[in-house]
């Protein structure tokens, strides 16, 4: 009777565990490389959020070194974000923006009420460009040297220990080179 007793126990206890460890390792999922690191960003030629008569495309990522961060007005996560986002463009880092799968209203609203950090937003309405950049949720941000090449990808909101210890170091790096 013991054993009958004992066996489901055991079997839950290990699922237990296995939940645990999965749980930990998702922590880190934010870290998993991007398969464009070290390649060209995506070609595209997107209306901006700002003035839909005004493209930007991907050459205009090149000879800088900048962020794309892909945001919605939708997004929980960006939201905690944008402050940080308006802090950095403050302080001297252009920022490119890719309204990801928004209404072009609300993604404008967003901007008026929270402020713009970016340079250039393009609305991507549709989430074409989402799918080329290999994005799979919001917020992501993208580091990208002046070739025009991604550097770092990150998932999920930026947060200052990512600003200071990640994103800023690298910046300055690529920046120093020539």
């Amino acid at each position: 009777m013991k054993k009958q007793f004992m066996t489901p126990l055991i079997v839950f206890g290990l699922l237990v565990v296995l939940l645990v460890v999965g749980l930990i390792k998702a922590k880190y999922i934010r870290d998993v490389p991007s398969p464009l690191i070290g390649k060209a960003v995506p070609q595209f030629s997107i209306p901006t959020v700002e003035n839909q008569q005004q493209l930007f495309n991907s050459d205009e990522l090149k000879g800088q070194v900048s962020l794309v961060n892909i945001w919605a007005s939708w997004c929980v996560s960006c939201r905690a974000e944008h402050k940080l986002l308006n802090i950095m463009a403050n302080s001297g880092v252009k920022i490119y923006g890719i309204n990801y799968k928004d209404e072009l209203t609300d993604a404008r609203r967003w901007l008026s009420a929270f402020g713009n950090p970016y340079i250039k937003s393009a609305h991507d309405f549709t989430g074409r460009a989402g799918i080329d950049w290999g994005v799979y949720g919001t917020p992501e941000t993208f580091v990208i040297d002046k070739k025009g090449l991604i550097r770092y990808k990150h998932t999920g909101p930026l947060y200052q220990d990512d600003m200071e210890n990640k994103i800023l170091p690298l910046i300055k790096e690529l920046r120093a080179e020539s």
